[in-house]
């Protein structure tokens, strides 16, 4: 394991990481919570986070942006989109939204990608059941974006993976539950 994703996992599990039982935004009951955003919005956090998802996005197509699912993934995208950049090679961030606004734009996708032909890879923070991610997928489409895959910093190993896949798209998790509960 690198130095960083050590020490990502290690804020992870400190910051964000819960042994206890919740009912998850799917409805399902779990033996454990990880709110990633608390590690994800600290300046460390949001360094490592870039870098390592944007590392992963070598397992993947091609992508020319990344897309973040409100709320959890935006920050994703921001913090790989300003790695992105520094490293030379830039890809723009979107932000899907779980429902359009009522007022303004009324956009489900925000950000300055008009049509992203050349790939979106779509950015979450933990995966369950696959279901808010697909439906963003849905909704990038519907935009005229082609999206190549997705790239989790958690899977909690409850049926994402394999729904996201079963939709013909690529998953690469950064974490799983077995780097929090080993099994």
């Amino acid at each position: 394991m690198s130095a960083k994703r050590a020490r990502l996992l290690e804020l992870l599990r400190e910051k964000s990481f819960a042994k206890k039982r919740v009912v998850l935004a799917s409805g399902k009951e779990s033996d454990f919570f990880i709110d990633c955003k608390q590690t994800v919005l600290t300046a460390e956090g949001h360094v490592l986070v870039g870098e390592l998802m944007l590392d992963a996005l070598a397992s993947l197509p091609p992508c020319v942006a990344i897309a973040g699912v409100e709320l959890g993934g935006c920050p994703l995208a921001s913090a790989v989109a300003l790695t992105s950049q520094l490293r030379g090679a830039p890809r723009d961030a979107l932000y899907v939204r779980k429902a359009a606004k009522d007022h303004g734009s009324q956009r489900l996708v925000e950000g300055g990608v008009a049509s992203a032909d050349g790939g979106v890879v779509i950015l979450e923070d933990v995966t369950t059941t696959g279901g808010s991610t697909l439906k963003a997928v849905e909704s990038l489409r519907a935009g005229g974006h082609r999206v190549v895959g997705v790239v989790t910093l958690v899977d909690r190993m409850e049926g994402g993976r394999e729904a996201i896949e079963a939709a013909g798209l690529p998953l690469v998790a950064v974490y799983t539950r077995l780097d929090f509960i080993p099994g």
